[in-house]
């Protein structure tokens, strides 16, 4: 039977085989997983207790973790069973913040995870005024415990709530992480996100029983719509943590996955821990490494190779792809990376090693996915994110803005295009335009159409509409595909664009720490501390042979004039009190950035 709302997925998993390890997490006492069974039978206890405490349908419900568990998956559908709405938040984000998205949501009850999450919540709650109860998923002295409000008293009004909650019913509301300004709560209905995970289900390489690793927060829309994908799959699904996924004990090793999804960010700091290794290497072993790793160069999706060609990546493979799959379980089939733009090496390295990336394109408002490489029938072409969904109209727009040929704002129309932002009329008017008689959601992206892999059209993602930089010869600069370019050299950690309104771009680089300690080592720099070195001529002279490399690839207005290299890598979450430079997902936080090396900037231009 098609699902029409979010927990219809698990009641299809139940119908169709109940799976006795459906969703667990690494405790101190080992993994601990719940069945389908359970999973249903406390969901629908804790919908009994959240009416006892005077829930209804449509009131607002919070829900904030550091990592990912069972807890947050029970409540989810504890709250959609009796037609409330979810209010995922990020576990980073001040109490401030948490104040602001709470009195807009009119958020009644929020549940917490353990850490500080308790106290800045409860530090919030002092003038939130709907905010009546604060319940916690882990046993913290005398603060309310999730398991004690769960009852089976009202076990048939639950079933009877759940049969009146419409496909076209809001489902939840998800704050955008944001770079700038507050953030806006985007409203999805089921039917949104149920229209993204019918579509996607097909194209995951899982079937009923494999294994797979969930660490991105289910807070933000794309791994929660993946979580719904694996529900109706009927998967195993592990929930971790980033810091617990490498090394011979990390559950990469341990659960063996055969699929997962990241952001870019995370495969780079793979790739560099592989690539450090391999500088590490002696002798005919390093000539081998960096021999199999130049194989990679032209690797293409559906690319043959034939004679001694084939016969020196078997021998790689054998070799070196081999030790790489091993070092991710071995099993990994498929690896599904969004959020942010995936740079083009990155991919074409670990698809050539057997392990495939999939880069996908969409937004929170979008539920999210809109375009998505296919894992199977070689419909995958590196440097785009894919073809658009059956379900989804997009249209390059070209009728407002000085655009490339071929280029225009991305904009899209389907069933998965969000209702609005939450009591923000004007806001959501200004992201949708008619166009040829048609409402279409403005992505703020900007991209165009290429030709690929079985004659179809793959959207490929050339900047954003804000982030495009104006010199102050009024020419415009796209920043991301500099950026894409520039951290594939191992060197690189992080880098922004910088010129709006200067005579000619600049560069702020972030070094990747470990990778130019063996450069320095194999180059014969001595090595004191980071913060020196950056000022070493030779290290200079590397960075400057980088930014060379990259700029006969742009325009000379689009070229790189100077940079400066920044010892601070950019983080997503910040203990010094001062604000992150990335967001949640790890985009650029542009603003952020500029502010706190704006002496560095200036120092560029003066």
């Amino acid at each position: 039977m098609q699902a029409t709302r979010l927990f219809d997925y698990i009641n299809h998993q139940f119908d169709n085989g109940p799976l006795e390890k459906f969703i667990g997490a690494n405790t101190e006492q080992g993994w601990k997983f719940y069945s389908t069974n359970q999973v249903i039978e406390m969901s629908r206890k804790l919908a009994s207790g959240l009416l006892d405490l005077g829930i209804s349908s449509g009131d607002k419900i919070g829900l904030v973790v550091y990592k990912n568990r069972p807890e947050w998956v029970i409540t989810d559908l504890a709250i959609q069973y009796i037609g409330a709405i979810g209010v995922p938040m990020y576990p980073t984000i001040s109490s401030r913040e948490y104040e602001y998205i709470m009195n807009e949501a009119e958020v009644k009850i929020c549940f917490v995870g353990i850490g500080d999450l308790y106290d800045k919540v409860s530090t919030a709650q002092a003038k939130v005024e709907t905010l009546k109860e604060i319940i916690c998923f882990d046993k913290q002295g005398g603060r309310p415990y999730w398991l004690d409000f769960m009852n089976d008293k009202n076990l048939e009004k639950v079933e009877s709530i759940s049969q009146t909650v419409k496909s076209d019913d809001l489902a939840t509301i998800i704050y955008t992480s944001g770079t700038t300004g507050n953030p806006k709560g985007v409203m999805l209905t089921h039917h949104n996100i149920v229209s993204v995970v019918d579509s996607c289900c097909d194209l995951l390489p899982v079937k009923k029983g494999d294994k797979v690793l969930s660490f991105l927060p289910l807070c933000h829309i794309f791994e929660r719509a993946v979580l719904y994908v694996y529900t109706e799959l009927a998967t195993e699904i592990y929930f971790t943590g980033t810091d617990n996924l490498g090394g011979e004990t990390g559950d990469l090793a341990n659960v063996k996955p055969h699929f997962f999804t990241t952001v870019p960010r995370l495969l780079e700091k793979v790739y560099e821990k592989i690539y450090n290794k391999g500088l590490a290497l002696t002798g005919l072993k390093k000539k081998l490494f960096f021999w199999a790793l130049s194989l990679t160069d032209d690797f293409e999706h559906g690319k043959k190779f034939s004679g001694l060609d084939a016969i020196n990546r078997k021998i790689a493979d054998k070799l070196i792809f081999s030790k790489w799959r091993a070092a991710l379980g071995g099993n990994v089939k498929s690896i599904a990376t969004g959020a942010a733009a995936c740079p083009s090496k990155i991919a074409r390295v670990f698809s050539a090693a057997g392990i495939t990336i999939t880069e996908g394109y969409g937004l929170t408002e979008t539920s999210p996915v809109l375009t998505l490489n296919h894992y199977f029938g070689g419909s995958n072409k590196i440097g785009s994110v894919g073809v658009p969904l059956d379900m989804c109209d997009i249209v390059i727009d070209r009728s407002e803005g000085d655009y490339n040929e071929g280029e225009g704002e991305i904009i899209a129309a389907g069933p998965n295009i969000m209702l609005g932002y939450y009591k923000q009329p004007e806001q959501t008017a200004a992201v949708f335009k008619e166009f040829n008689g048609k409402k279409y959601f403005r992505t703020g992206d900007i991209g165009t159409f290429v030709d690929g892999p079985n004659g179809k059209k793959y959207l490929k993602i050339t900047d954003r509409k804000k982030e495009l930089l104006k010199t102050s010869g009024g020419k415009y600069v796209a920043p991301a595909p500099i950026e894409g370019l520039l951290k594939e050299d191992f060197l690189i950690e992080q880098a922004m664009v910088v010129g709006d309104q200067k005579k000619f771009v600049s560069a702020l680089i972030v070094p990747s720490p470990d990778a130019l300690k063996s450069w320095c080592e194999d180059h014969h720099v001595p090595w004191t501390s980071l913060q020196d070195i950056l000022h070493n001529e030779t290290v200079l002279s590397r960075y400057q042979h980088s930014i060379d490399k990259v700029n006969v690839n742009f325009s000379h207005i689009e070229q790189i004039k100077k940079f400066t290299l920044i010892a601070t890598s950019w983080e997503a979450t910040r203990n010094d009190g001062t604000e992150a430079e990335l967001t949640p997902t790890m985009k650029l936080k542009r603003r952020v950035i500029l502010d706190k090396f704006s002496k560095e900037i200036d120092n560029l231009y003066a």
